[in-house]
Parts: structure tokens; sequence; C-alpha cells
């Protein structure tokens, strides 16, 4: 006797196998690229080693990201993925050691570190919770982000401080929709590839934390 199937039923369950084999692979290999960010943070910090400089830092961070792009569909891709964030933790190191400078250095780093993680860990846990499709955020964060992104280079070779604080918050906000509409993305098919999930959630957490230790340490001199 024949057993009467449901297509559509097996259809969600293979579905949702798909989804939670890549949000569990983007979220393994998130925390590999954290961890190896983290490394490089700390041997760029123990060595003293300067900062790269703007111009350095944007031609190898958009010089990766596109090779990473390129070849994400392949072994390949897994290099430059370690690759650039290993290279955005470089240039973290020498950040961090100018606040630690600072007499609340320590305590302004930690705490920029625990409310990243504070907003990372609860948007991620909202958005793959509640299944709500964020994707008509998508047009709003890009336009935000070209915006901030130009905002911030006007602040960086005019040094207006001012300008910089509102490009800083600019971030915060964004990088926040950023977590929501990348993790919606993982939840509900608008993205398929764990490697470019990983970088665009890696990238969110450093804009957020660079972006909240800015604030904080702005503030904190007032």
């Amino acid at each position: 006797m024949n057993t009467p199937t449901n297509p559509a039923g097996i259809t969600r369950q293979t579905s949702l196998f798909a989804s939670n084999k890549l949000i569990r692979n983007t979220y393994i290999l998130l925390s590999l690229t954290l961890a190896f960010s983290a490394l490089a943070a700390g041997a760029s910090m123990m060595f003293d080693l300067p900062h790269p400089g703007f111009l350095i830092t944007m031609v190898g961070y958009f010089g990766l990201l596109f090779l990473t792009t390129k070849f994400r569909n392949s072994g390949l891709g897994l290099v430059f993925v370690f690759a650039l964030t290993g290279f955005m933790g470089f240039t973290l190191g020498p950040i961090i050691s100018m606040y630690l400078k600072m007499p609340n250095g320590a305590e302004l780093v930690m705490n920029a570190m625990g409310a990243t993680a504070i907003t990372f860990v609860g948007l991620s846990a909202y958005a793959l919770t509640s299944r709500k499709d964020f994707s008509f955020m998508g047009g709003f964060l890009m336009a935000g982000i070209i915006v901030a992104f130009l905002a911030g280079i006007g602040a960086y070779f005019f040094e207006m401080q001012g300008l910089s604080l509102v490009v800083s918050a600019m971030f915060v906000v964004l990088m926040a929709g950023l977590i929501l509409y990348q993790t919606s993305a993982l939840v509900n098919g608008g993205e398929t590839n764990y490697i470019m999930a990983t970088i665009t959630l890696y990238v969110s957490i450093y804009n957020l934390f660079t972006s909240l230790l800015h604030l904080m340490g702005v503030f904190s001199d007032d």
C-alpha cells in the first residue's frame, strides 16, 4: 500500500533544513573569523605597530572584499575571508592601543565590546526567533551606508569633529539595521552563501564596535 506524500510539506522541511545549515555554517565561520581578527589585533598591539593609514586600509579592505566576493563559491573564498578579517583586525589593533592610553581607556574598550556583543546577540536572536522579513530595509541601508561613508571621508580629511560624531552615530544605527537585515536574509532565503553572510555580519560588528568606541571616547572627555 502506497503512503500518500505531501510535496508542500517536504519542500518546507527541505527549505528549513537548508536554512538551518546555512545559519550554522555562517555563525561557525563568523566565530572563527572574529577569533582570528582578535589575534591579529592582539599581535598588532603587542608589536606596537602603527596604523596603516586611511588609503592602505581602504585599498586593502575593498581589494580583499572584491576577491572574497569573486571566489565566494570556492575554497579560495575562505582564504580571502580570513585574509580580510585578519587585515581588519590588524588595523583595529593600533586604534585600541590609542584608547588604552587614555586614563579610562580599558573601561572604554570593555564597555564598547560589551555594548557591541549585547547589540549583536539581541538583534540576531530577535531576527532568528521572530523570522520576520527585514528585506524592505535593503534600500535604506545601502543609501545610508553610502552617505555615512562619504561623510566620514569628509570628516577625516577636513578634521571635522562634529561631523565625525554624527557619522559614528549613523553607523551605530545602520550597522544595527544591517545585522537585522542579514540575519533575516539567512532565515528567509534572501542569502544563500555563508561566506558573504559572514562578511556582512563581521563588517557590521567591526563598524559597530569602532563607532561605539569613538562615541564613548569623545563623551568620556566631556
